[in-house]
């Protein structure tokens, strides 16, 4: 086989055997006969258990997590039994608006292809147009090879991929990022995954413009919004992890704060969430800071009250839009 025509540098390359084959071979573990025992030896179970826990909703989401494991599963099977075949390619496309926990699913599925020994290292890159593309000739080759140095052997996250490609400014070097990422994606896609994210429709246009991409990418999951009822579940998870809780009334109030802000543009899902609670925990703050002298309990210093809620812009815009 040809030497591919480029390598990124830190890839691993074959070496001479360190002891004698029989040696080796005597030294070795049994090798894993059941799914059970590939289960019990890698620990993906947990990395799932932790994606149910982490994440609220994204059921076909997770369910597609979980057919990826299988396969990733049954072909170390065949490897084991000497059923050499190509391996399977993991390149990989999230779609969904922004606050759909597209981050977190990539972290967690960089865990899985190093707990089954896909990927060396396990870890994620994430990264945006800003971070491959330069501003001038011959910027963008070193930005972009440097990119793929620090994640060579785990996970390439490219946020908003479609940026790359602009083909209204000729003068734009994000097709030279481009070239580079097809070249190290199909000849070392055995040390390195590839996850493009961004809007379904964009990214679209982006595989139409950009055949040989769409070529290479082998999982398409799309990550839907989240309902009302979950984004409220989110946001009392975000509280809890943050030692705060809803005080009385007031996770009715955040429903009704939800239930407005839905209807408005620029809605980020879980980052919206996160957003609200922050100004909230912001209201709390001066509340109390204002009562100087009142000594404040573990319970006052944890509880966001309705009045923290209810001084929401998006309640003031509602009350406006009624009149």
């Amino acid at each position: 086989m040809n030497a591919p025509l480029y390598r990124i540098p830190g890839a691993p390359t074959a070496s001479a055997p360190q002891a004698p084959v029989a040696e080796a071979a005597a030294a070795a573990p049994a090798e894993p006969r059941t799914v059970n025992q590939v289960l019990a030896e890698s620990q993906i179970e947990a990395v799932m258990d932790e994606l149910d826990r982490d994440l609220v909703g994204l059921v076909p989401v997770k369910a597609r997590i979980r057919d990826i494991s299988a396969l990733l599963v049954i072909d170390k099977l065949r490897r084991s039994l000497g059923l050499e075949a190509q391996a399977p390619s993991l390149h990989m496309c999230f779609t969904g608006n922004p606050g759909t926990g597209k981050t977190t699913v990539a972290m967690r599925m960089a865990q899985i292809l190093h707990r089954l020994g896909y990927v060396r290292k396990g870890h994620l890159v994430a990264v945006t147009r800003d971070d491959l593309v330069g501003q001038y000739i011959g910027h963008t080759a070193p930005k972009t090879k440097e990119v793929l140095k620090k994640a060579m052997g785990g996970v390439l996250f490219i946020d908003e991929a479609y940026y790359l490609y602009r083909p209204e400014n000729e003068r734009d070097y994000g097709q030279e990022a481009i070239e580079i990422l097809l070249q190290v994606m199909e000849n070392q896609r055995d040390d390195l995954v590839v996850i493009l994210a961004g809007y379904k429709d964009r990214m679209d246009t982006f595989f139409q413009s950009n055949p040989g991409m769409s070529s290479r990418i082998a999982h398409h999951l799309d990550f839907p919004d989240y309902s009302q009822g979950e984004l409220l579940q989110i946001g009392e998870r975000m509280l809890d992890g943050m030692h705060y809780r809803f005080g009385p009334g007031a996770q009715q109030v955040f429903a009704e704060y939800l239930a407005l802000r839905l209807q408005q543009p620029h809605f980020a899902n879980a980052r919206s969430v996160r957003n609200a609670l922050d100004r909230a925990r912001l209201r709390q703050a001066s509340r109390l800071f204002a009562d100087r002298d009142r000594p404040l309990s573990k319970d006052d210093l944890s509880t966001i009250e309705v009045a923290d809620l209810r001084a929401s812009r998006v309640f003031a815009a509602a009350a406006s839009t009624a009149h």
